[in-house]
């Protein structure tokens, strides 16, 4: 089996080698065997993610595209398109998702289609997060129960699918939710989840502002038009 992790980037060269340590501790737990890539989409960073990560060493394939637009639903389907694996992953580069669950999310795999890291179930946890935006997180993920997703955590940015099931699914993420694309618009047929904590950013600027939410919520809009109008 090959793996294919996508790592979306915007300015994150004060995060990416510690990334890339953990991923490197990370394969060298996987069966014998398997196959992994990684695959680094930079959205234009100006502080030199993409030499960096070219530079540094790893003990798996990796590739770095370059593009001049914005948005990590977009930078994924980009990173999707050039990968080789039949299994597709998600993780942020901000070290927010703790890369030694990769064995275990991987394993989740065998007879599911998708497999997510949640917050939201037993074991799940979000480090810090005051009462406010902990609400919006939880009412945004109400929001999305008429859709019919079978997460926990739909808004998850860490997750692992199979390619098998995107055939054929006209994918067009507006925003951050990927995962939540996915859900609403691919064949899934069985979902499993592994709890994670997740953790502030340590280095670099976080993305979160109004215009996210925006985006999340006209994104909330096309997506129940598809499902109840087609």
């Amino acid at each position: 089996m090959k793996v294919s992790l996508i790592i979306p980037t915007l300015n994150e060269s004060g995060s990416i080698e510690a990334l890339f340590r953990g991923l490197d501790e990370a394969v060298n737990t996987l069966p014998e065997g398997w196959g992994f890539e990684v695959i680094v989409v930079d959205d234009g960073s100006i502080d030199g993610t993409p030499d960096k990560v070219r530079s540094l060493p790893s003990g798996f394939a990796k590739k770095v595209i370059q593009r001049k637009e914005r948005g990590l639903a977009t930078a994924v389907l980009r990173g999707f398109a050039e990968a080789e694996g039949d299994v597709l992953g998600v993780i942020d580069a901000d070290l927010s998702h703790p890369t030694q669950k990769i064995p275990e999310l991987l394993a989740q795999l065998e007879g599911k289609d998708v497999v997510v890291a949640s917050r939201n179930i037993p074991g799940g946890e979000v480090e810090e997060w005051p009462w406010y935006r902990r609400f919006m997180s939880w009412f945004a993920t109400l929001l999305t129960r008429p859709l019919g997703v079978k997460s926990s955590d739909p808004m998850s940015g860490f997750f692992f699918v199979r390619r098998e099931v995107l055939e054929g699914s006209e994918l067009s993420p507006l925003g951050y939710k990927i995962l939540l694309e996915i859900l609403v618009k691919a064949k899934i047929r069985s979902v499993s989840e592994v709890p994670y904590v997740f953790r502030n950013r340590e280095v670099g600027k976080s993305k979160m502002d109004s215009r996210v939410t925006a985006n999340y919520l006209r994104h909330l809009w096309r997506l129940y038009k598809w499902r109840f109008f087609g």
